[in-house]
């Protein structure tokens, strides 16, 4: 009775911080949302830079600030209007085709729980889609009934997904199933309805901002493609061309900036710079930031940490290094960062490069200010907005996706959004990604009224042992929308939910583990409908698997994959390998964190919550068995061992 009596409280709290949350600010005592007038007092001369090193404070370091930022509304105004105006013969019509389609072998028929997302009719929708519930197909049914009952020009829709990847799939599907509604859609119109997010942009860039050659896409190979796709966002390394522009902007800081010689050779703890000869060749030997594992040269570390910054929606020339809680040391590489950007952006330009981040940022602020005709009449392609993987979002690309549903609702054009997505699936925090925008939607895509919330709970993949130890490992999650899913699958008297396998050591046991491969290549043969593909072997690092494949070699059956790269697949059979690694706490990106206003964790927070979300999309991959090994058991291998 207690438990279920905190619970209703905490459902009670977080409902009341979404529907009054300057109230809710106001009764902890926190900052109000970011927006809001009140008597300021002057602004005072901020002083000159200083070429010091600050002391550090002599208590140890704090997890966080002291303030502790909520999710702020940076437009509070309502971008969303009244619900679509829905005919019962629309929802008829729709219904009576997807029987056709459904006997025709086109599609699956929708479940009940599908049916309200696809006839949705409120303006902005939040849609809790679960591992394996079946939300690409109706994601595909929802554009359908979009465009073809309710007539919406397909000029006005958007369908955006994160990668290039999940968008063919998608266009592929929609060709196929708007074919059978008799509204074919070729490939350049399918390409202009499925995009990336980076495709977007660049579409908008390519008018506005004259950009045509993205650094990201830089190669040796090749100036640029079609389809932009920021493939770091994947974890991708850099190249050799993107590190030679950061080499060069370093050496160019390096010669023309006292100050950032004196920063460099206080990190690499080098005797000081003599200034009275000219300066030499810049020092590139690695360092190691607080909270990174490995060593890197500065300029690769000053690139990573300025784009995570960037993405959380900071200005690094605006950041005051004053007013953040961390270390001497990682203050003087924040300093020597924002001297190297300054350059770097200098560099971009004579060399007519632009970043992704740099365009979300020009775009949003145009949008925020006085945008051009020109610019305006770019945005009716983002009327009707459907994204996926919602909860992988940034706060860089929330404040320009408000912007411009806030300028379409001021030209008097009734935008929406569909996000399609699941927190509990949330796995790219360390590239400034976060749950909590859309835990806390309508904080920061408000409407006349709150946004509808649907849950695709039912998960069609995995056998009720696997969904429950997924949700076993959930449990110990902090922050997160409160749910529950339900397998679609019978129990099985040969499947079996997670089996941890403790003390495992690749180096030494390598041979036991391509054993063991094989025979559930073997089961996974002998089902009676077996899956395509039958063994999934997945870690958290590269090195595992390229030791596995060096040996292995090509298996039918058998891929091999980071559980990044795992998400949206499955296998009869999922096998983890746990690096067992603690997580390290990060000062300078928990300052950032903390900088940004934006949300409710720390940064070492949340990173400890996304370590057993990860563990969740690798063990939720899994049909019918899964296998955990680990040297030790840690994090989600002590819950499941336990």
């Amino acid at each position: 009775m207690t438990s279920i009596l905190a619970r209703y409280r905490q459902q009670l709290r977080n409902t009341l911080g979404d529907w009054f949350p300057r109230t809710t600010l106001f009764l902890k005592g926190e900052p109000p949302i970011k927006g809001e007038t009140k008597p300021r007092s002057r602004k005072k001369a901020e002083p000159a830079p200083s070429l010091k090193p600050k002391t550090a404070s002599k208590g140890p370091e704090r997890e966080q600030s002291t303030v502790q930022p909520s999710a702020a509304t940076p437009s509070p105004t309502a971008l969303y209007g009244p619900a679509f105006t829905v005919k019962r013969s629309q929802e008829q019509r729709m219904k009576m085709r997807v029987e056709q389609a459904v006997a025709q072998g086109i599609i699956q028929p929708p479940s009940p729980e599908q049916w309200k997302m696809i006839l949705a009719r409120a303006p902005a929708t939040r849609i809790f889609a679960g591992a394996g519930s079946g939300k690409t197909t109706t994601l595909v049914l929802r554009v359908v009934f979009m465009l073809c009952h309710l007539e919406i020009p397909r000029e006005q829709l958007t369908v955006i997904s994160f990668t290039k990847a999940s968008c063919e799939e998608l266009r592929a599907q929609l060709k196929r199933v708007l074919a059978f509604w008799e509204a074919p859609l070729n490939d350049e119109a399918a390409r202009e309805l499925v995009r990336t997010f980076h495709s977007a942009l660049a579409q908008l860039a390519r008018t506005e901002l004259r950009a045509t050659q993205w650094f990201e896409q830089l190669s040796t190979q090749s100036k640029g493609e079609d389809e932009p796709d920021n493939g770091m966002l994947a974890g991708a390394t850099l190249n050799e061309g993107q590190r030679q522009l950061l080499i060069q902007a370093y050496e160019n800081c390096y010669r023309e900036d006292a100050g950032f010689r004196r920063r460099v050779h206080l990190l690499l703890e080098l005797a000081a710079p003599n200034e009275e000869e000219p300066p030499g060749a810049p020092p590139l030997q690695p360092f190691v930031l607080n909270g990174e594992r490995q060593p890197q040269p500065l300029p690769d570390l000053f690139y990573g940490q300025a784009s995570f910054a960037e993405t959380l929606g900071l200005r690094i020339g605006s950041i005051k290094s004053s007013q953040l809680e961390c270390s001497t040391r990682d203050l003087i590489f924040l300093e020597a960062m924002q001297q190297f950007w300054r350059h770097f952006g200098r560099l971009l330009k004579e060399q007519r490069l632009i970043t992704f981040n740099t365009a979300f940022a020009v775009l949003t602020d145009r949008l925020e200010k006085k945008p051009s005709r020109t610019l305006i009449a770019c945005l009716q392609p983002f009327t009707h907005l459907l994204i996926d993987e919602f909860q992988d979002i940034s706060p860089q690309i929330a404040l320009w996706l408000q912007q411009v549903q806030r300028r379409l609702a001021e030209e008097k054009v009734a935008p929406s959004l569909m996000a399609i997505g699941d927190d509990w699936q949330s796995i790219y925090g360390w590239r400034g990604s976060s749950p909590e925008l859309f835990i806390h939607f309508d904080r920061w895509f408000p409407g006349q009224t709150p946004s509808q919330t649907l849950m695709l709970g039912t998960n069609y993949r995995s056998s009720p042992d696997i969904v429950a130890d997924g949700e076993r490992i959930l449990t110990q999650v902090r922050h997160k929308q409160p749910k529950k899913t339900q397998a679609f699958r019978m129990a099985d008297d040969q499947g079996h939910g997670v089996k941890v396998v403790p003390q495992f050591d690749i180096a030494r046991q390598l041979t036991s583990l391509l054993g063991e491969i094989e025979a559930q290549r073997s089961y996974a043969a002998e089902r009676e409908q077996p899956e395509r593909c039958a063994v999934m072997v997945m870690s958290r690092l590269n090195a595992p698997l390229k030791a596995i494949n060096e040996q292995l070699g090509r298996q039918p059956g058998v891929r091999t994959c980071t559980i990044h790269r795992a998400k949206g697949l499955q296998a009869e059979v999922a096998i983890v390998l746990d690096d067992g690694q603690p997580q390290q706490p990060h000062p300078l990106r928990n300052a950032l964190y903390a900088a940004s206003g934006h949300f409710q964790q720390s940064y070492d927070a949340a990173m400890a919550d996304e370590a057993l979300r990860l563990s969740y999309v690798a063990v939720t991959r899994g049909v019918s068995r899964v296998l955990w090994y680990t040297r030790q058991p840690r994090g989600a291998a002590a819950i499941l061992a336990g």
